[in-house]
């Protein structure tokens, strides 16, 4: 790809009930948006994906509400609940873009970092992952359960990348790769890594939740 060639961003949201935190979220997606247009970073017809996983409380009545309030949030609404990685796998191959980047909708993940994995995906890297610095937030139980998901998953021969969940970029190729996968029983993290293609890392601090429970 050419160094000056600017690539249409797409920011692709899972969310499930998040009512209370999507005004927040859609704020501060639109407001990091237009910094990177106007950095250069990103085209202007750069867009956020919105994916309601069958909500069963406002949250697509909100989605419905900025898709008719702002061109660039856009919404997909999957028939019921089909769980975190189904709604982002529909948003991934729903979204338009060149580059494509999932993230939560409770801004846990560092959207300051965009910039970052727009600049490695300019370089040539079709991957390129949002790892966390450290785990120092969780409590012990959930750091020993990290230790052990990933210890489970090298004994099956699963590649995984540490302290990586699902925020990262995917080039459109990247994508269409994906899109040869059938599986049954979708597990993104593991499938990400074996498509083979060129990838580098990016590292942030892993926030808060904006508002709302975990899920």
């Amino acid at each position: 790809m050419s160094e000056a060639a600017v690539p249409s961003l797409a920011l692709v949201v899972p969310c499930f009930n998040e009512e209370r935190a999507l005004p927040i979220t859609v704020a501060r997606l639109r407001e990091e948006l237009t910094r990177l247009e106007n950095d250069g970073k990103a085209s202007r017809n750069s867009a956020i994906y919105l994916v309601d996983d069958g909500s069963t409380d406002g949250t697509w009545d909100l989605i419905e509400k900025f898709a008719g309030e702002h061109t660039a949030v856009q919404g997909i609404k999957l028939s019921r609940n089909y769980g975190h990685q189904y709604a982002l796998y529909a948003g991934l191959m729903e979204a338009d873009g060149d580059a494509l980047v999932s993230l939560d909708a409770d801004l846990q993940d560092d959207v300051g970092v965009i910039a970052e994995m727009l600049s490695a995906y300019q370089q040539g890297n079709d991957i390129v992952y949002g790892v966390r610095e450290d785990r120092s937030s969780d409590g012990a139980f959930k750091r020993w359960t990290a230790l052990t998901h990933y210890w489970l998953s090298e004994r099956m021969g699963i590649v995984t990348i540490h302290n990586h969940a699902d925020f990262r970029l995917m080039s459109r190729r990247a994508v269409e790769f994906l899109r040869q996968y059938r599986e049954a029983n979708l597990y993104l993290r593991g499938i990400v890594p074996q498509l083979g293609l060129p990838s580098s890392r990016v590292h942030y601090r892993r926030d808060e939740r904006v508002a709302g429970a975990t899920k």
